[in-house]
């Protein structure tokens, strides 16, 4: 089982719809994304995509960052999702990158209860910029 992180900490997952592999996308179902696609696949097709959900394979492959970055910088404006092996250190990064929320296994919301997560929640707050700026 699954658990969803968003600014309001942890929460089930109230997606509905089947989320398929891209090659199976259609209209009004989510699509599980590889870190390793090239999000530029996607072009035209965004609007009749409801969610994206983009694999993180390891807490140290940021290749879901910058596909999270480009999607948005496209025009897309669904519910974009992280999925796997992401930290609660790399929360404010995702959100910053353009994730809507994060989906956890049980396990990894065991070692880094909610309460890592929502201290990272004020992710506008706590950025480099904003350090910098005073």
């Amino acid at each position: 089982m699954s658990v969803i992180v968003t600014d309001a900490g942890f929460g089930p997952d109230d997606w509905t719809l089947p989320i398929v592999a891209l090659e199976d996308a259609r209209d009004g179902v989510g699509i599980n994304l590889a870190s390793s696609v090239d999000p530029a696949e996607l072009a035209g097709r965004l609007p009749e995509i409801a969610m994206i959900r983009v694999d993180f394979p390891s807490s140290a492959d940021g290749r879901g960052f910058s596909i999270a970055r480009q999607l948005r910088l496209m025009g897309y404006k669904g519910r974009l999702r992280a999925r796997g092996h992401v930290l609660a250190d790399q929360y404010a990064m995702a959100r910053r990158c353009g994730f809507d929320e994060v989906e956890i296994d049980e396990a990894l919301a065991a070692r880094q209860p909610e309460d890592q997560w929502l201290f990272r929640a004020d992710w506008r707050a706590h950025d480099y910029q904003a350090r910098l700026r005073g």
